[in-house]
């Protein structure tokens, strides 16, 4: 290595660790640099064993700076790229937007509220993603409660529970608490009795057809008037379950003439005959409606701001009706649109979901063809990725657009410096192999040459990908082996050194021996064979590499005959 080339490691190093440790605000790490080092300046590759011995004095260096010395030498060597970090800092702050009122609370306490009617679609992580962030931001608190007082229509599955938990973990939250609203039973009956008697509700036995004509010409109900001790008579035996469903109803008394027919005389308690799935919640059949249990758990466990979609506007109104009698002070409340995700056939509704999977279509809710939260998992997709990607929607009224593409962008860059690399041919056709080294040595990491390489035997024969198959008598350069030149099923070293690939003289591709490890990969549009080289047989389960110029996938069984992979982008 001459002093030239020396020099202008040193600089781009020194660049690179400024960079890092101004983004981070923390020392730089000779580790964390060599990648982006590498990258842009690939001509140092050649040196790579030599450069983290040269580098480190530089790293120390700059770590002995104080954070505006160190600012100021990154505006003196590169001020465009500073620049651009701190306009990419700026906008990463902004993509939430402050929420409103806070100095007005102690504490800023916000809830998920799931239905635990199955496994969460990607659409359910918005939530976690941006209550977390929130609760990150503000230092404040993070509820989960499960609204699970429909047993019928939208009945809980009890497995939901636990794997909602699980996937709020993985996107990388914990909640500081976890209710089920279906363990607060009495406490909605006391806080309805307690209504009751202040004049603010009353029991109803009109049918929903002979109801719904009432309300719609603003004419109250024949009961609405009755007293608050037959009323309570009425709702104890709707506690007891004296009545089937359908049979009576406890009605908030609102206004008759409201302009807004949905928020008249609207239902609070109905009978349900379908016991409840959990143990503990069985017995009863006089269940809350979610306005009524949803507005008073809001309240009991602090909640001080809330998110809902855009088409429960008129869940704020209702509950402000009960909030009202009580004396209490509604929430401060951010209404966002719905979110519409690209790249999928199956639609993004755990109901569809769940008869699909019934039907056989699909075999489960981890399936690489639906859009949950399981299945992105299953991909070797990282919690993050789709946390970024959710916060970077914002909270805007109008419905949002997000494309994969942008998870998958993300997830790059969480996982590409540390996925290693391998070989991997799909529909491979065979050549004979003349001359050459007989094993090759292509890196575990381009970037990272000290992390070793990879042993793949050449042996008699190779597979190549049909769309890689040089014509008769063209060169291909066999990434980790060399030249080769095509000579009819035959496939000859040439001995020409890497300059012909740097001239651009021949294309660079991948190979596999035929002996190489089977791999089913398994992709949203169905599942692909191919052989992997040797070394890929050591990769244990859960880890996520890299075939080159495939895409990244997450190694997910392993058997005798054939090694079960998940692909899950390039």
């Amino acid at each position: 290595m001459d002093d030239e080339l020396r020099e202008r490691i040193e600089r781009e190093a020194e660049k690179h660790a400024l960079l890092n440790a101004v983004k981070h605000d923390s020392d730089a790490d000779v580790g964390a640099i060599m990648g982006p080092l590498m990258g842009e300046n690939p001509e140092f590759r050649q040196h790579g064993g030599e450069i983290p011995g040269l580098i480190g004095p530089v790293v120390a260096n700059v770590n002995q700076l104080s954070t505006d010395e160190k600012r100021e030498r990154l505006e003196e060597l590169a001020p465009d790229e500073l620049a651009e970090m701190e306009a990419e800092e700026e906008e990463d702050d902004s993509l939430l937007p402050e929420l409103p009122n806070v100095d007005a609370y102690d504490e800023v306490r916000m809830r998920a509220a799931p239905n635990p009617n199955g496994p969460w679609h990607l659409g359910h992580a918005r939530m976690p993603a941006v209550i977390g962030t929130y609760k990150d931001m503000y230092d404040g608190s993070f509820i989960v409660r499960f609204d699970d007082t429909d047993p019928e229509t939208k009945r809980p599955d009890l497995s939901a529970y636990d794997a909602i938990l699980e996937d709020i973990a993985y996107l990388g939250f914990e909640p500081d608490d976890v209710i089920r609203a279906s363990d607060r039973v009495e406490t909605y009956y006391d806080y309805a009795r307690e209504l009751i008697e202040m004049g603010g509700a009353y029991t109803c036995s009109c049918s929903g057809e002979e109801f719904s004509n009432l309300k719609n010409n603003a004419k109250p109900c024949p009961h609405r008037d009755k007293d608050a001790e037959t009323t309570l008579d009425e709702f104890e035996d709707m506690v007891a379950g004296e009545y089937s469903s359908g049979e009576m109803v406890l009605r908030v008394k609102t206004d008759i003439e409201h302009k807004n027919p949905a928020l008249r005389d609207w239902v609070a308690f109905r009978m349900i005959d379908t016991p409840h799935p959990r143990e503990e919640a069985e017995d009863y059949r006089a269940w809350p409606m979610l306005d009524f249990q949803s507005g008073v758990d809001d309240h009991l466990t602090g909640v001080t701001h809330i998110i809902r979609g855009i088409d429960l506007q008129d869940s704020a109104k209702r509950q402000q009706f009960v909030y009202d009698y009580f004396g209490w002070d509604y929430p401060e409340v951010i209404h966002w649109g719905h979110v519409q995700v690209d790249d999928y056939d199956v639609k993004m509704s755990t109901s569809s979901i769940k008869e699909l999977i019934d039907a056989g279509e699909l075999d489960g809710w981890d399936d690489p063809r639906v859009p949950t939260i399981k299945s992105l998992r299953r991909r070797g997709i990282r919690g993050q990725a789709i946390v970024d990607a959710m916060v970077g929607l914002g909270t805007s009224t109008s419905n949002v657009d997000l494309s994969m593409s942008t998870i998958y962008a993300n997830n790059r860059d969480l996982v590409d410096d540390e996925t290693d690399r391998y070989f991997l041919v799909r529909d491979g056709q065979e050549f004979a192999v003349e001359g050459g080294p007989d094993v090759a040595h292509p890196p575990l990491h381009p970037s990272f040459e000290d992390r070793g390489t990879r042993d793949i035997p050449v042996g008699d024969s190779v597979l190549l990908e049909s769309g890689d198959v040089p014509a008769e008598s063209d060169r291909v350069w066999l990434k980790g082996f060399g030249a080769v030149r095509r000579e009819g099923d035959t496939l000859v070293a040439t001995g020409d050194d890497l300059d012909v690939v740097r001239e651009g003289e021949v294309d660079v591709i991948h190979w596999a021996p035929t002996d190489g490890v089977s791999v089913r990969m398994r992709t949203m549009d169905g599942d692909v064979l191919g052989v992997a080289e040797p070394d890929f047989g050591d990769v244990p389960v859960d880890e996520l590499v890299q075939f080159e110029r495939v895409g990244f996938v997450r190694v997910d069984e392993k058997g005798d005959d054939e090694t079960l992979v998940f692909f899950a982008h390039k």
